[in-house]
């Protein structure tokens, strides 16, 4: 849902380009929105200087979900829709990311995680599209006892920007029994789920803040999740109705929270690709054998591991399990990853910026971005990145239009070596 404009052909001279094969110095040349070359001559267009700075991809969020901070800044405290999200739209911007999916949960508790506030994002982007500067387009993370949202995601899935899909099950996580590990979760749908005691106050305080979000007292909101859990046995026809839409439409689709290869080995074959936030070891190398993408959070890369205690994605990474690092909860997090693994050595950072440029493009069907190549979408973020410092984004342009620019008068120090 990105505006389109022709503006005048612009060379980035000197930077260090990040290349799919390398990083070398070297001049990007980019108009009508496109990359038409590299070391070309000037040909009368306009020049900035990127001396001392890193040309990259733009990044591709497959999964971000800090837009509901703009939504709801504090619990049960709604703001206007397109406010927030033109704000969400800078920040993404800012922070040098050019297509960003949107993971708005379509739930059936009420307030931010709503249909009703589902369908007024849905509507906002589309009205907004011609003031957007980044691509926002929406991740639908549908919770699957939600049946209210079919609709929604039926009018999704045959606008322009084609959503993604995901799969999300929040509800057989928040009653399952505390003697089982959330990571040791079994498939969601199997007949003898464990149930957890409802009279218990460790229950009592796990539901809490859903309910708070909710605007809704706790026992109202248990009362309402019990209702939903009553109607269980319809769930995997929905399932099946909701894949049979995506596939339809050529949507990508994901499994989220996966804990048992059986979940996802379930989701697969309703042709959900993509594995995003596996929470147990054991679900990685049968995904990787079997050709799916792997999505981590990056920031659980940048700060070193998961705040929930899931799979620790340096590690993943250095193992080959893990494809693609996604913004979650925190935009900055993209560069922030990218800057703490490259510190580790966990690979060198042309490889490295694959997780968050050309995987995600791939996996999503976006063959038109996430590299810089003659062709390809212009998409790029300059960085000042010092040596031993914490680099910090500059300039974006999101196809070949200027949608960020913080360039200082004086020149930075020399990038990173490669």
């Amino acid at each position: 849902m990105t505006r389109q404009h022709s503006f005048p052909a612009t060379v980035i001279e000197g930077a260090s380009v990040i290349f799919p094969d390398r990083i070398a110095t070297a001049s990007v040349r980019i108009e009508a929105g496109i990359i038409t070359g590299i070391d070309t001559p000037r040909d009368g267009a306009q020049v900035i200087d990127g001396r001392g700075r890193i040309l990259a991809p733009a990044f591709v969020d497959i999964h971000g979900d800090a837009f509901e901070r703009q939504l709801m800044p504090r619990p049960g405290v709604m703001i206007p829709v397109e406010t927030a999200l033109l704000e969400t739209d800078r920040q993404l911007a800012a922070n040098g990311i050019a297509t960003a999916y949107h993971a708005l949960t379509l739930s059936w508790e009420p307030g931010l995680r709503s249909v009703e506030t589902g369908w007024a994002v849905l509507r906002a982007l589309i009205r907004l599209a011609p003031r957007l500067t980044a691509a926002n387009r929406l991740q639908l993370r549908w919770e699957t006892f939600c049946p209210a949202a079919h609709s929604l995601i039926a009018t999704a899935m045959n606008q322009p920007d084609i959503p993604a899909l995901a799969f999300n099950d929040h509800t057989t996580a928040a009653l399952l029994h505390p003697s089982v590990a959330l990571h040791d979760r079994p498939f969601d749908l199997i007949p003898d789920y464990p149930l957890t005691p409802l009279d218990t106050p460790a229950f009592r305080n796990r539901i809490e803040g859903r309910a708070k979000r909710a605007g809704m007292a706790t026992d109202d909101y248990i009362a309402l999740m019990l209702s939903v859990w009553a109607a269980r046995d319809a769930v995997p026809e929905g399932i099946e109705h909701i894949a049979s839409l995506a596939r339809a439409s050529g949507a990508p689709m994901l499994s989220h929270d996966d804990t048992q290869t059986e979940t996802r080995d379930f989701y697969r074959a309703k042709g959900a690709a993509i594995a995003e936030f596996p929470m147990h070891e054991r679900v990685f190398q049968p995904a990787r054998d079997a050709g799916d993408w792997i999505v981590l959070g990056a920031p659980n890369a940048m700060r070193g591991g998961s705040h929930l205690g899931s799979a620790d994605a340096g590690q993943m990474i250095r193992r080959g399990l893990c494809d693609i690092l996604a913004s979650d909860y925190f935009y900055p997090a993209m560069l922030g990853a990218m800057a703490q693994l490259h510190a580790e050595g966990a690979a060198p950072l042309h490889d490295l910026w694959k997780l968050v440029s050309t995987n995600p493009a791939a996996a999503l069907g976006l063959a038109d971005r996430g590299r810089i190549a003659t062709g390809t979408r212009a998409d790029l973020v300059l960085l000042d990145w010092p040596d031993r410092g914490t680099p910090a984004p500059l300039r974006t342009w999101v196809a070949g239009r200027g949608g960020y620019s913080a360039l200082p008068d004086q020149s930075a120090p020399a990038p990173i070596s490669p």
